[in-house]
C-alpha cells in the first residue's frame, strides 16, 4: 500500500462483503475466532458466512461477527447463532460447506440444521 487513496479503494471494495457488528438485525451470527479456532479453519467459515448473507440478500436481518475463544476448542470451528425470542444455537466442526448449508437452511429457511448443532457431536 502506498497511499491514502489506494486504502481507500480497498476499503470500498471490501464495503459489500463485510456486516457492520454494531448491527441490531434480529439475527446474529457469531464465530469464534480465537487462536484455536483460527488454527481448525475458523477464517474461511467467517467468510463464508459473510459471502452467504450478501448472496442471499439478508444483509438487513442478519448480522455475522466473530468473538473470542468460546471455551470448546475439541468442536471448533465454532458458530453460534442468535435469534430475537429464540434459544441460542451451537454449531460445532463447521467448515465452508456447512457455513452454506446453515446459511440456507437456518439463516434464510429458519430450520437449524441438527446434525451440526453441539447436541448431535457430544
Amino acid at each position: 500500500m502506498k497511499s491514502l487513496a489506494e486504502l481507500q479503494a480497498i476499503k470500498e471494495r471490501m464495503k459489500d462483503k463485510v456486516i457492520l457488528r454494531e448491527g441490531v438485525n434480529a439475527t446474529r451470527v457469531v464465530v469464534g475466532m480465537a487462536t484455536c479456532g483460527i488454527a481448525a479453519g475458523a477464517r474461511p467459515v467467517l467468510n463464508t458466512f459473510v459471502e452467504e448473507v450478501n448472496a442471499l440478500g439478508l444483509m438487513e436481518t442478519v448480522t455475522v461477527s466473530q468473538t473470542g475463544c468460546i471455551g470448546l476448542c475439541q468442536y471448533e470451528p465454532i458458530v453460534e447463532i442468535y435469534e430475537s425470542g429464540k434459544e441460542k444455537v451451537t454449531y460445532v466442526k463447521v467448515d465452508a460447506e456447512k457455513a452454506k448449508r446453515i446459511a440456507n437452511e437456518h439463516l434464510k429457511g429458519g430450520k437449524v440444521v441438527n446434525e451440526y448443532t453441539i447436541g448431535a457431536n457430544q
